[in-house]
């Protein structure tokens, strides 16, 4: 085909047989619907909204927001959240525990626990840090169990010390998952599959354990896995001293304790049975105890909790009530490091971070 002759769907407008000169065809463009314009405006909107949240956002970390009783009482009963696997103790948790140090109003705290667990040493030093807040301000804490508070979980939730009838799960709460996994998946050999090799060079080849791609020869693959055994082991240790600082009960029952120490998951009737917790019940259940605990009046006491503030960005992706996901480099460096988790998962580093 001449790809100078006209397309054969433009008309072609009579020409005098006489005429020798060039022949010039103009096809104008086809007009743009409404579609295509509202696609440009609301692209535009959300470049503008994108700029505004850069330059001109929110700088507060964290706003109080009443909750229940008394809006207009001096005394305080905060609400603190644990919402989401723990990796490590900054973040909204240690925004709340720093918001609350500061408030002289907050005369006790209610510990709410929706979380699997996390890292060790994210779930040590949180629970360091609520008890350290709770020691300094000489005020009361309540935990209150919501769907999951498991492993890392337990292991915040005995902040509440050794005090009675201040650990409060629901009927539908899943605790206990009291234990310690360091995650490991082997797929050296799927790589030589693949005529894959690992050639990584160590100065010592103990240097690369947990290695998911390297085979090791028995000798040192056996000495690895003694090495990971006895951080497991040692970790363990440190969260059953934790839970029997905490239980006065369970650290009276030996019989119970070799039942609560077998990592498997409880109901909250189950962990109340076996004394890993007090009472049945909800969060107005745990207010009422820290009232009773702090000695407040209902009628000069308001109950307060916490939130991030969204911006109009995450607003308009993610909505009012919605966080952006965090998933990045860090997410994805978790995933190939040896790490020891209070956690009732076997993926770890793939579960949502605390909230």
């Amino acid at each position: 085909m001449d790809p100078h002759s006209p397309s054969p769907n433009v008309p072609v407008p009579a020409v005098d047989p006489a005429w020798r000169g060039p022949i010039r065809v103009v096809v104008e463009p086809p007009r743009r619907g409404w579609i295509g314009s509202a696609a440009r405006w609301i692209l535009m909107i959300v470049l503008v909204l994108i700029v505004i949240g850069l330059f001109y956002g929110d700088d507060s970390r964290i706003s109080e927001e009443w909750y229940a009783l008394e809006k207009a009482a001096d005394n305080k009963i905060a609400i603190v959240s644990l919402d989401g696997t723990i990796f490590g103790e900054e973040g909204f948790v240690k925004d709340q525990i720093d918001w609350v140090r500061d408030d002289d109003a907050v005369r006790a705290i209610v510990l709410r626990i929706d979380s699997p667990g996390g890292t060790v040493s994210g779930t040590d030093a949180i629970y360091h840090r609520l008890k350290k807040l709770v020691r300094d301000k000489e005020i009361p804490l309540v935990v209150s169990m919501g769907g999951i508070a498991a492993s890392g979980g337990y292991y915040v939730a005995m902040a509440a010390g050794d005090v009675e009838n201040t650990i409060y799960a629901e009927p539908t709460t899943w605790t206990g998952s009291i234990g310690v996994i360091i995650p490991h998946y082997n797929v050296a050999k799927l790589l030589a599959r693949w005529d894959i090799e690992d050639d990584s060079i160590a100065s010592n080849p103990l240097k690369m354990m947990g290695s998911p791609t390297r085979e090791f020869p028995e000798p040192i693959r056996a000495e690895e896995r003694k090495i990971l055994e006895g951080l497991v082991q040692s970790s363990f240790d440190g969260f059953k001293e934790i839970v029997l600082a905490s239980r006065k009960a369970l650290r009276e029952d030996k019989q119970k304790q070799e039942i609560a120490f077998s990592g498997r998951i409880f109901t909250g009737k189950q962990a109340q049975e076996n004394l890993l917790v007090d009472r049945i019940g909800y969060l107005d259940d745990a207010i009422d105890r820290a009232l009773e605990l702090a000695r407040l009046d209902k009628d000069e006491t308001q109950v307060v909790e916490y939130k991030r503030p969204v911006g109009a960005v995450e607003m308009l992706l993610f909505g009012a009530q919605s966080r952006a996901p965090r998933i990045g480099w860090r997410s994805l460096v978790d995933a190939t490091v040896p790490r020891a988790y209070y956690l009732c998962t076997w993926l770890p580093a793939l579960a949502p971070m605390a909230r």
